[in-house]
């Protein structure tokens, strides 16, 4: 089964905006791929619902359950300092340290780096193909 990270919006997109992020987060909630999460996205996923799209607390709460439910927590042991944006290091910490086979993003920093420590990092669509 491959263990795979969603960068923070992807999460957001599976949760908002439906399309192939929701494809995926269906796939872990169904144990059909593992999901490796962090309390550093986790952090960044329930502020941007508030801060962005204005979800309230409640609603917030709910998605963070949904999401422990379907995956596995990460605790990272170590700090990264690779790419500018700070959150996107927690998602590359996230990704080393629970052994990902595929880290899941649309962040086009984390997509110029193509891999991570041979962990490739891909868009939803391309994992949806290989996976259906």
């Amino acid at each position: 089964m491959y263990r795979v990270v969603f960068d923070t919006n992807i999460l957001l997109s599976a949760f908002i905006f439906g399309g192939n992020p929701e494809k995926l987060f269906q796939l872990a909630r169904s144990k059909k791929i593992q999901l490796l999460t962090s309390s550093s996205i986790l952090t960044e996923f329930a502020t941007c619902l508030k801060d962005k799209f204005l979800w309230a607390d409640e609603d917030i709460a709910e998605a963070i359950k949904t999401i422990g439910y379907s995956s596995e927590l990460i605790k990272p042991t170590q700090k990264l300092r690779v790419l500018h944006d700070d959150p996107d290091n927690r998602v590359l910490e996230c990704a080393v340290e629970g052994k990902a086979h595929f880290i899941v993003s649309g962040d086009k920093h984390l997509l110029t780096l193509k891999e991570f420590r041979k962990i490739p990092i891909i868009k939803a669509a391309e994992i949806v193909s290989k996976l259906t």
